[in-house]
């Protein structure tokens, strides 16, 4: 399901630089330009322009507690007998010779680079106009000591070419989101500049106005989908090249090893976008692309749906006269044991979708027993039933056995969904849905906390490659 307007939320509360720091942004940048247009720098300033995702419109919110970086190039005439180094060493001798910045400041091989206290970066870039020949444009690297040809408005004019033809910003929007889930995520390594021009490259000039660019979601699917065909069709790292400048090869940033396992993460990661778009089913929808964004895409939704468990199994039985009166759905199963689970309640959204391989084959049966305990290392009272009334404050610990009851080899793991639901458990911020390692060999230990009716499922993992087998029914835990 597209969920277009979750999507739209998602962008603004979550992924999109928010107005308070892109005002700390411009404030920072024009301080910064006031600064070096005052310096006693040999280069005669020709101006100022915006470089990378700030100048192509898709820079993003940094997670927690990193700063977001910009890229301001300053255009500069030629200085005679200067070497490259020149540019940036200069730079950086007078820019701390400011008070203002004398503490902030860092020097690197293209840039000097001003930090405001994990806050924020602006690098600026010393670009020499036309020093060897007209119309050339040069970046200085200070470590080779070299100038390289650089054509940063023709770059920034291709992208925005390529974001009118998707129409309705929808090329920025999804590239945004691509960097988001590849910083999230931490699995795979793509420089905003190459990912950039990867999607870019799959932007025709005969997409405009066709059904594959009509939203966000569907242009995120087509971008994906089209960028995982290119790199199965490419087994070896291939030759990315800078589409405005022939003889940049951006591809260098990668390594073998870096190259194959990004076009293994896509090929992941463009599964679970496919089948999200394609779920019919909203709340599996919704959990499906929690599975690929995390859990702060459509969060208040999944949360408000979770917490509603017992409004909704109310509202099913509303006229039946033996049950008027049951106040919420853990006294409603006491009363007529699973009948009374609402529909949908063991696929709820803020359930982590599975995030393991499946593959074609036999499915391994995986049962879940449970043994209530005193404490966890109290005293076992006895054997549980799925759904029987507990009271909160014991421990229950939970075990997988196979369809003989067996214990499984160690050439498997056990991994345990653990997911709360209703009111009580949201107001204690304990809406869990996530999954947790066994704390032994196909063990996992949970304490007896909030009123409601919560689960447990166990999910049998091959070791050597991360494939599930094989998965148990939920146990229904119901704490009075």
């Amino acid at each position: 399901m597209k969920l277009i307007q979750d999507f739209n939320t998602f962008l603004v509360y979550t992924v999109n630089l928010n107005s308070t720091r892109f005002g700390q942004l411009e404030n920072g940048i024009e301080a910064i330009k006031t600064s070096v247009r005052g310096l006693n720098w040999k280069p005669t300033i020709v101006g100022f322009a915006a470089h990378g995702s700030w100048a192509h419109k898709t820079i993003i919110k940094p997670l927690s507690g990193d700063p977001f970086d910009v890229d301001l190039l300053v255009y500069v005439k030629p200085v005679a007998r200067w070497e490259a180094k020149d540019y940036i060493n200069e730079l950086y001798a007078e820019m701390g010779k400011r008070g203002l910045y004398k503490d902030k400041i860092r020097r690197y091989s293209h840039c000097i680079t001003i930090e405001y206290a994990g806050e924020r970066k602006i690098d600026v870039a010393p670009c020499v106009k036309e020093r060897l020949q007209s119309g050339a444009w040069e970046v200085c690297n200070r470590g080779t000591n070299s100038f390289e040809k650089s054509n940063p408005l023709d770059y920034t004019n291709w992208l925005i070419e390529r974001n009118a033809i998707s129409g309705s910003n929808n090329f920025r929007k999804t590239t945004r989101l691509l960097k988001y889930l590849r910083d999230i995520k931490t699995n795979f390594t793509c420089p905003s500049f190459l990912l950039t021009t990867l999607l870019g490259m799959q932007v025709y000039a005969s997409d405009k106005g066709t059904p594959g660019f009509v939203d966000v979601p569907t242009t995120l699917k087509t971008l994906i989908d089209r960028l995982d065909d290119w790199l199965q069709a490419n087994p070896s790292k291939p030759t990315v090249r800078n589409p405005v400048l022939f003889e940049e090869i951006q591809s260098n940033a990668w390594d073998d090893t870096k190259y194959s396992n990004f076009r293994a993460k896509v090929n992941l990661y463009r599964g679970w976008i496919d089948d999200a778009y394609d779920e019919p089913d909203k709340e599996e929808s919704i959990g499906k692309w929690q599975r690929v964004f995390g859990d702060d895409f459509a969060v208040r939704e999944a949360e408000e749906k979770a917490s509603k468990v017992s409004e909704v199994a109310l509202a099913a039985i509303r006229g039946t006269p033996l049950l008027e009166g049951v106040g919420d759905l853990v006294a409603l199963v006491k009363k007529i044991g699973r009948a009374a689970l609402p529909s949908g309640f063991d696929r709820l959204p803020h359930m982590r979708r599975p995030r393991w391989r499946n593959v074609l084959g036999t499915r391994l049966s995986v049962n879940v027993g449970a043994q209530l305990w005193t404490a966890r290392d109290g005293q076992q009272l006895h054997t549980l039933r799925s759904l029987e009334p507990l009271t909160s404050g014991f421990w229950v610990r939970f075990n997988a056995r196979n369809n003989q009851g067996l214990p499984f080899p160690d050439t498997y793991k056990v991994e345990w969904r653990v997911t709360n639901t209703d009111e009580v458990a949201r107001r204690a911020n304990a809406l869990r849905g996530d999954y947790y390692r066994s704390d032994s060999s196909g063990v996992r230990w949970e304490q007896l906390s909030y009123r409601g009716v919560h689960m447990v499922e166990a999910f049998l993992i091959r070791k050597t490659d991360d494939v599930l087998l094989g998965k148990s029914e939920p146990f229904y835990v119901v704490i009075e």
